[in-house]
């Protein structure tokens, strides 16, 4: 029979301290998507069934670049974020180490071809 507290089984367990850090990253890129989302689609939505001409000249003036660009930096980092925490959550071990390095790599691999693609138009 153990005569430990709860209290003072969890001493040294320690929290990872990084919880609220999530939360609030998570609560931000929302907020900031919730902005983007509707700039993007009416700076973009026009362009929709238009020649490929017209639609690289609405991709060649800056605001609708930086809009679309923004829209994938924070899109991407709200879906590497959220998706984290469901395999922090689920998978368990060392494939959960494996799966977080592979949801980076993908998450921002889909970033940089997405901004090299705007570039490559607006520039």
């Amino acid at each position: 029979m153990s005569y430990l507290t709860d209290r003072k089984r969890a001493v040294g367990m320690g929290s990872a301290k990084s919880g609220v850090h999530h939360f609030w990253a998570m609560k931000l890129s929302s907020v900031a998507l919730l902005i983007l989302v509707p700039l993007f689609v009416f700076t973009v939505g026009p362009a929709l069934g238009k020649s490929h001409a017209e639609v690289l000249d609405i991709f060649s003036r800056p605001f609708p670049a930086i809009i679309a660009g923004l829209t994938i930096i924070v899109g991407f980092k709200h879906f590497r974020d959220g998706a984290q925490v469901l395999l922090e959550d689920y998978v368990h071990g060392t494939t959960q180490k494996v799966c977080i390095i592979l949801l980076a790599c993908l998450s921002y691999g889909a970033m940089a071809t997405g901004l090299f693609a705007i570039a490559k138009i607006a520039l």
